[in-house]
């Protein structure tokens, strides 16, 4: 028997505000269609003045707790993957901590950008399968809206508010490919093309700043570089790509995730889509996804999910895991 981090609850969050893209025919030399027709998105969640990133995860987080059928006391830890914390310091995962009641454990921030969600997962599995902790709240959270330049069309158009959170447990397997939980990781990272999306602010600016990217040069490194980190997933873990019941992959671009799956030779019905109603929320997609690919009924217990993702640094992976 081998110990593995199984998916035990999973819950979402997304901001009142929805902004159609026809709001941004009001500002910017764009329309509906043009967006559309090259990122697939329709709408995205902007938060509240008043909503921080913390606020976002908590909501998901308590979702996530009610799925699981468990109470934030029953956790050892808690993770956020986010870009856009409430302060440069002290985390939101010490923030969401405090808000569920939760005075056990440990909690931390980690920032891999888009990939971050999947970099947080690898990291909850290494402490789960080392002992460290039997069960993590691992979030994905954001208010990329913050660091959106609104003069800018290329980009601002693209990204949206959100959060969503699973709850990850150990459990003792019989250590084969038919396991459920996590059964292989895949993390890269390249900085040599870090100023291909970045945010031209931080400690040394001394402003939040605003994001920047090369559209055109991200999407040539993005559907390369994400099948070939689920095609290597998928070798460690010993299986194949047709083993592969759904694709829950980053919601960035339609594009991206059309390519994407024809590379790992899937039908576009079995690939969770939801960029056209949240845009890109970076470390927050994934489990956004998820959790709605599993509220759908696309996603059941037993089910064999690829999920990968590919951010600024540039920072890509991915995780092979089994409902």
């Amino acid at each position: 028997m081998v110990v593995r981090a199984v998916v035990r609850g999973v819950g979402h969050y997304l901001p009142e505000r929805v902004v159609e893209n026809a709001e941004f025919e009001k500002t910017l030399d764009t329309t509906d269609e043009w967006i559309r027709s090259r990122s697939g998105i329709e709408r995205r969640h902007f938060a509240a003045e008043d909503e921080a990133t913390s606020d976002l995860a908590t909501h998901a987080a308590r979702a996530a707790l009610t799925d699981a059928g468990l109470s934030a006391e029953d956790m050892d830890a808690v993770i956020v993957a986010t870009s856009t914390p409430d302060l440069t310091f002290p985390s939101v995962a010490t923030k969401v901590q405090s808000e569920l009641g939760m005075t056990r454990g440990f909690a931390f921030d980690l920032q891999a950008v888009c990939a971050g969600f999947v970099y947080a997962l690898s990291t909850a599995n290494a402490l789960i399968m080392s002992g460290q902790a039997r069960r993590i709240l691992v979030i994905g959270a954001e208010t990329m809206s913050r660091i959106l330049d609104m003069t800018d069309r290329t980009t601002c158009v693209l990204f949206g508010d959100g959060a969503g959170a699973v709850v990850l447990e150990a459990q003792d397997q019989p250590g084969t490919p038919r396991d459920r939980g996590i059964l292989a990781v895949d993390l890269n990272s390249d900085g040599q093309y870090r100023d291909l999306l970045y945010v031209d602010g931080g400690v040394s600016t001394g402003t939040s700043g605003h994001i920047r990217m090369q559209g055109n040069q991200v999407f040539r490194h993005a559907i390369e570089k994400l099948a070939a980190t689920a095609e290597a997933a998928l070798a460690k873990a010993g299986l194949r790509d047709e083993d592969v019941d759904w694709i829950v992959p980053h919601q960035a671009n339609i594009r991206i995730i059309q390519g994407t799956a024809k590379k790992m030779k899937h039908r576009m019905d079995q690939v969770v889509v939801t960029v056209q109603d949240h845009g890109n929320t970076s470390a927050a997609s994934i489990p956004l996804a998820m959790s709605i690919g599993k509220a759908r009924g696309q996603i059941k217990p037993g089910d064999l999910i690829v999920t990968e993702a590919i951010g600024g640094g540039l920072a890509w992976g991915a995780v092979v895991l089994r409902w």
